[in-house]
């Protein structure tokens, strides 16, 4: 477990870890890409599902590309699904017709391909509407059978923590650091592309978004005089000014409050979530006002993100010593959030 991750607490702190652990075998993790739309009938774009087994989605983007002959900046998807698992997920081919597509033969990574049919659109990024996991928990404590209904229940009521996963730091935890020196870094940033610069940016982001969420974890699910309330339905945020006449609609999972990806055109919240937003940056030795103007130099916009995600239809079956557990999040979530509630270990990372 990163040195950040140790220092983002529990919503369930108040009971304890099963243990365990977990990718023991590449089946353990598995995910489902629930989607959005089904491709139209029609369109340049054609509509494939595939599902992969150790590899990870650039680099099956990259095979694909390859043997089917078309570019890497005509295949769409929908999100970036992780490469120690099995994950199902759609991709569009600009150009490409099923006869081409036979050239791309299954093995141990490619598992299965599937046409859909085609579409107007290429796949852009989030849309999708969320994945669907199946995990295995191995060599759990004892106690599991009474704790496991208790974390799950909170989770469903309350709502999943919303952390970024330690993916976007990198190896070593440090992709935010680079995300920071950029802001003021002309020159370096200029060597990068785009898409890397941006990267790193976004490490920085989810970086502070991180601590935001540490420092109301224990108030995720309650909205505060001052906060941009997203409605759960469509993404629309809207300035919270009377928190009691709101918060029955954040306790049926309408609305949710929100932290801050800063940037260019977003909104910093007002009221004491304004406080913490504030103070976490100057912990980081930054301002609110510093970051929005590097923000219109670097040129991205920011945005809010919910503190917390629902936990849909969840389910779980235990077999002596070992838990399978499925449920749905919506796009961004992690499954890392909800197997470190459970277990609270180095292992649930």
């Amino acid at each position: 477990m990163s040195d950040a991750a140790k220092t983002q607490p529990f919503l369930t702190a108040g009971l304890p870890g099963i243990g365990g652990r977990v990718r023991v075998l590449p089946e353990d993790f598995r995910v489902e890409e629930l989607p959005l739309y089904l491709p139209c009938g029609e369109g340049e774009h054609l509509y494939v599902k595939i599902s992969k087994r150790l590899i990870s989605t650039p680099d099956l983007i990259r095979r694909v590309s390859s043997v089917v002959g078309v570019k890497v900046q005509g295949i769409g998807t929908a999100g970036l699904k992780d490469s120690r698992a099995v994950a199902t997920q759609m991709l569009s081919l600009h150009g490409v017709t099923p006869e081409r597509l036979a050239r791309l033969k299954t093995d141990e990574q490619l598992l299965s391909v599937e046409v859909l049919g085609r579409h107007r659109n290429r796949l852009r990024p989030g849309h999708h509407a969320g994945n669907r996991f199946r995990l295995v928990i191995r060599d759990i404590a004892d106690h599991a059978a009474e704790t496991v209904p208790l974390v799950l229940e909170t989770l469903r009521k309350r709502g999943v923590p919303n952390y970024f996963g330690p993916q976007r730091q990198g190896k070593r935890g440090e992709n935010y650091q680079v995300g920071a020196a950029l802001l003021t870094d002309a020159a370096r940033r200029k060597q990068m592309s785009r898409a890397k610069r941006m990267w790193y940016l976004n490490s920085l982001q989810s970086h502070l978004f991180n601590q935001i969420l540490a420092r109301r974890v224990d108030r995720l699910d309650q909205v505060l005089a001052g906060d941009w309330a997203m409605k759960m339905e469509n993404g629309a945020c809207f300035l919270v000014e009377q928190a009691e006449h709101e918060q029955p609609r954040a306790d049926r999972f309408e609305i949710s409050p929100t932290g801050i990806l800063f940037g260019s055109r977003v909104s910093w919240a007002d009221g004491e979530p304004g406080a913490i937003e504030r103070a976490v940056m100057v912990e980081n030795g930054a301002t609110a006002e510093g970051l929005t103007e590097a923000a219109k130099t670097c040129g991205f916009r920011g945005e809010r993100r919910a503190l917390r995600l629902r936990f849909d239809e969840p389910d779980w079956e235990m077999t002596d010593n070992l838990l399978t557990l499925t449920f749905s999040l919506a796009p961004g979530g992690y499954a890392t959030n909800v197997l470190r509630e459970l277990m609270k270990t180095p292992e649930s990372t």
